[in-house]
């Protein structure tokens, strides 16, 4: 299920949990309409209010977090892949078969991650794509440098692609979700919870329906951007591609 169709359900249930307490409020006998009642109904209401604020407000932190994360892992992987070309351009001729890998790998990771047509993909192993770096470390590794300059171009390049590869494993392993859905569901039984003790209490008029509504309709809002960033290679709010095509294009760059 995606997290627009979580975020709606979460809202109609929010929304429906308000209109329960609101209609509900006839069945109960009078004993339990006391004023005594709705003060106590309210202070708990109050607590748990309180606490589900405040776990809502770290799930978006957390989630706001670990998207921020990945999208500055990704500009420091295509700047690194950018050095990575002017480096062994630098080099000469004979860097010509490691530098043509180099955009090789790169369209690939764009082709597989931001695809022009079709679902986009997590950032997962690929182990055609590793091998891929694997042979590039190789055919720099081979390289002959004649003199000092050469030799540190090539040290550079080694260094370069080694942080390439730490990087690359750094992205793959923040792909686990750091949202836990047991999380989220306490939090928004907790909000259902609340929404009925407001509707136990609230007067029956359309004024107070429609804001149940509107409220559910943000709440489910917030559980959508939680779970949106907390995958940001793909959904709506998917980390863009743009620092990896203005990579491989300096990469195509005469």
């Amino acid at each position: 299920m995606g997290a627009v169709s979580i975020g709606l359900l979460v809202s109609g249930g929010v929304f429906l949990a308000g209109l329960i307490g609101l209609y509900g409020h006839l069945l109960l006998p009078i004993s339990h309409r006391s004023k005594e009642t709705e003060a106590t109904v309210r202070l708990g209401t109050a607590m748990l209010s309180l606490l589900s604020s405040l776990v809502l407000g770290l799930l978006i932190a957390s989630a706001k977090g670990s998207w921020d994360a990945n999208d500055h892992a990704v500009r420091a992987y295509a700047a690194d892949l950018v050095l990575l070309d002017q480096t062994l351009r630098d080099y000469g001729g004979d860097a010509v078969e490691p530098r043509a890998l180099l955009r090789e790998y790169t369209g690939r990771m764009i082709r597989d991650i931001w695809p022009n047509d079709g679902p986009r993909k997590s950032m997962i192993e690929d182990r055609a794509t590793g091998e891929m770096l694997e042979r590039m470390r190789e055919r720099i590794r081979a390289l002959a440098p004649l003199d000092e300059p050469a030799k540190w171009l090539q040290d550079q390049a080694l260094a370069t692609h080694i942080s390439l590869l730490r990087q690359r494993w750094q992205l793959i392993e923040q792909q686990e979700p750091t949202v836990r859905n047991v999380v989220l569901m306490f939090v928004v039984s907790w909000i259902v919870v609340i929404f009925a003790s407001f509707g136990l209490n609230a007067p029956r008029n359309i004024i107070v329906v429609g804001t149940f509504l509107v409220c559910s309709l943000a709440i489910g809002g917030s559980i959508f951007l939680i779970l949106e960033m907390d995958n940001p290679f793909t959904g709506a709010l998917a980390i863009s591609s743009e620092p990896m095509s203005r990579a491989i294009a300096h990469m195509q760059e005469k």
